[in-house]
């Protein structure tokens, strides 16, 4: 069994706990995700299963889209409300054009220290892991880019800020609540966080979990895998001959003038494609991915997703 199923994440559970889950639920043998998230945090979670799992650094590469709530006057040592409470600080006068103003100031790529509640790893632990032991140190910056951050409400009785955004690979939403807070004058902490779109994938493409146990039961739970490819439903795709399939599948590279691919870039990935057997010239079947390589003049194997 190999593909993508997209789990809608309930709070209270880690990425790893639902891939474990998702491994009893499918017996597959390799089953990953694309992305964590935290315990608080709810949302789209791709799971990946069986050769699937060979893209799995490609895929956290995507750009993820997020509803975040955080509470302004409340810093805590996580970050957000599940952690201890640091100290508490008075809120200034705000109104919803002060909070667009700064979260104006955010837009583009830019460095960011991950939080001490973080799977980073640094000199060999997990920060998560020293932070446990109340530690805290420095931590080097990781680049970032905020691509878009909206503001969706501002309670001024409450003091509760909710906004959208997307972001890149490595981005911590509730490291970025905690910056808005400081750039408001005061402390903030995250209290919700909802993934809504984690690459092509959106919030609707989901099914819970509990779904996924009532499918498992009625054995109909191989119907909401979708194939690998749908992964890379933005890359663009190349058709090989039958002979070029067998080559790249053992792999070969491909010369360039032998294939039909009009417009490309050095190191731009494709999905390939070649037929089912040599008497199928018009039933393709997706075999992985290949990669420009203009200085060779190939289309280099990069990626073998079906035997």
């Amino acid at each position: 069994m190999d593909g993508i199923i997209l789990i809608n994440k309930p709070p209270n559970f880690t990425s790893f706990d639902i891939v474990a889950i998702m491994k009893k639920l499918t017996k597959a043998k390799k089953v990953g995700h694309a992305g964590t998230l935290d315990p608080l945090a709810t949302g789209v979670l791709p799971i990946l299963i069986g050769k699937a799992t060979k893209v799995q650094e490609i895929f956290l590469n995507k750009t993820k889209e997020y509803i975040a709530t955080f509470q302004l006057g409340i810093e805590t040592d996580s970050e957000d409300i599940t952690g201890q409470i640091l100290k508490r600080s008075a809120v200034p006068d705000l109104d919803k054009k002060d909070i667009e103003g700064i979260l104006k100031l955010l837009l583009g790529k830019q460095e960011q220290t991950p939080p001490m509640y973080s799977a980073v790893k640094q000199n060999g632990q997990r920060l998560y892991t020293l932070a446990r032991q109340g530690l805290v140190i420095p931590r080097s910056k990781r680049s970032i880019e905020i691509k878009n951050i909206q503001l969706i409400d501002y309670n001024a009785e409450t003091k509760r800020v909710t906004i959208s955004t997307t972001c890149s690979k490595g981005t911590y939403v509730r490291t970025l609540c905690a910056d808005i807070g400081k750039k408001l004058g005061c402390s903030a902490t995250l209290t919700t966080l909802e993934r809504i779109r984690s690459g092509p994938f959106y919030l609707k493409d989901c099914i819970t979990l509990d779904a996924a146990k009532d499918y498992c039961k009625k054995g109909i739970l191989h119907q909401h895998i979708m194939p690998i490819e749908c992964i890379f439903g933005d890359y663009n795709c190349v058709n090989l001959t039958f002979a070029q399939g067998n080559r790249f599948k053992n792999g070969g590279n491909i010369d360039l003038n032998r294939v039909s691919i009009e417009d490309y870039r050095n190191s731009e990935i494709f999905k390939v494609y070649a037929p089912k057997s040599p008497q199928s010239a018009c039933s393709y079947d997706f075999l992985g991915l290949g990669k420009i390589n203009l200085e060779n003049n190939e289309l280099m194997f990069f990626k073998l997703l079906k035997s």
